[in-house]
Formats: structure tokens, C-alpha cells, sequence
């Protein structure tokens, strides 16, 4: 899809912007509840072009992420006819979303802190927590240790490592790249989970789950 890979470099160009942690910020906060491009490879540049403030952008990514993710939940209360519904057919996750909903009710703040540290598309649960009504004091502490985990864990490694980390992803930038292509991969494969499962596990009822009436 060309306007995914063209989103994906306007994003990556916003490492190297004057105001790159007002970027990294606004793209953290947007991906939790709309946009499709999650802030992982902008983080990751920004703190391979100053490992000393990696801990700062990863701090900044986390809060923007769990502030967008209230946005998200927000979108899943009070306006799912109106907007979230519409969202969330745009992100191609029409499919998923009844699924979510059953998986979020049956196991609640786990799915959140999973969703949180993968490459599942966060904004379907946020939206879905919204929608199904979840604790916000859960799904708040949830996020924050799902994206607190992803992301400080980037910014501490770059911060403790800092050039020794940098001279590896020049070695090995070819053997990274697949292994993120192969963890994004993974992430879709949750996600076809959610789509399909395993019809053969009669425990698994939010495998079978098609539509919102079946909750």
C-alpha cells in the first residue's frame, strides 16, 4: 500500500526535524488511538543519534502513548458509532473488533499490557476497551506498563550502551531489519488470531466470536 509506506517516511523524515520530540510526541499519541505507523522506528533513530537523551524520548514516547490511549478509550465510549466504528474499519481491523471486545472481557488488563509490548495494533484495544466500558483505572495502568515497558526498555539500553549499541545496528542493520520484519509479521499473525483462531478449541469461545451480538 503506497500511502502506508509514504506515511512511514514522513514519520521516519521526523527524526531528523528541529521540533523531532514535539514529532516523536504527536506520532506516540496519534498511532495509540488512529494512525497506523507506531513511533518504535522514530524513537529508535532519535536515540541512535543522541543515546544520552534515549531515556528522555522514551519517556516522552511513553506518556504520549498512554495519553493517546485514554484518547482512544475516550473514542470507544462516547463516540464508537460515530468515529470508532469508522476507524476502525480505515485500519482494516472491522473483523478483529468483535473478537478484541471478547478476549478484552474475558481477560481485561492482560490483553492490554500484551498489546502494549507487541506488534498488535494498539488502537484496536484501546478503542475496543473504550467501547466494552473496562475499568479506566485497569486499562490506565495497564498501558502504562505495556508502553512504559516497550519503550523505556529502547531508551534505557541506547542510554546504558549508547555507541556500542550504534556500531552494532551498523553491523548487523540487514539482520535487525528481518528480525523487526519477522516480529511485525508476528504481530499479524495475533492479530489473525483474533480474525479466525483455532476452531478446533472448544475453550476458546472468543475464537469463534464473528459479530457484537455474540458477546
Amino acid at each position: 500500500m503506497g500511502w502506508l509506506r509514504a506515511l512511514y517516511e514522513w514519520t521516519i523524515d521526523k527524526a531528523a526535524h528541529p521540533h523531532a520530540q514535539g514529532w516523536l510526541a504527536l506520532v506516540s499519541f496519534i498511532e495509540s488511538s488512529f494512525f497506523p505507523i507506531p513511533p518504535h522506528p522514530l524513537l529508535g533513530l532519535m536515540c541512535l543519534a543522541e543515546p544520552k537523551k534515549a531515556i528522555r524520548f522514551a519517556l516522552i514516547c511513553t506518556g504520549a502513548s498512554v495519553l493517546g490511549a485514554l484518547f482512544g478509550y475516550a473514542i470507544g465510549f462516547f463516540l464508537y458509532e460515530a468515529l470508532g466504528e469508522w476507524l476502525i474499519g480505515l485500519l482494516g481491523l472491522t473483523e478483529s473488533f468483535p473478537k478484541a471486545a471478547c478476549y478484552l472481557r474475558e481477560y481485561d488488563w492482560e490483553v492490554i499490557v500484551i498489546a502494549g509490548t507487541t506488534p498488535v495494533p494498539f488502537k484496536l484495544l484501546t478503542i475496543t476497551a473504550g467501547f466494552i466500558e473496562m475499568s479506566i483505572v485497569s486499562f490506565l495502568l495497564a498501558s502504562i506498563v505495556g508502553r512504559g515497558l516497550i519503550f523505556m526498555t529502547v531508551g534505557i539500553l541506547f542510554r546504558v550502551f549508547g555507541a556500542p549499541i550504534k556500531r552494532f545496528i551498523d553491523k548487523y542493520l540487514g539482520m535487525l531489519t528481518a528480525l523487526f520484519v519477522v516480529l511485525l509479521i508476528g504481530g499479524f499473525v495475533l492479530i489473525t488470531q483474533l480474525d479466525g483462531g483455532d476452531e478446533s478449541d472448544p475453550t476458546d469461545r472468543c475464537a469463534q466470536v464473528t459479530s457484537l451480538d455474540q458477546l
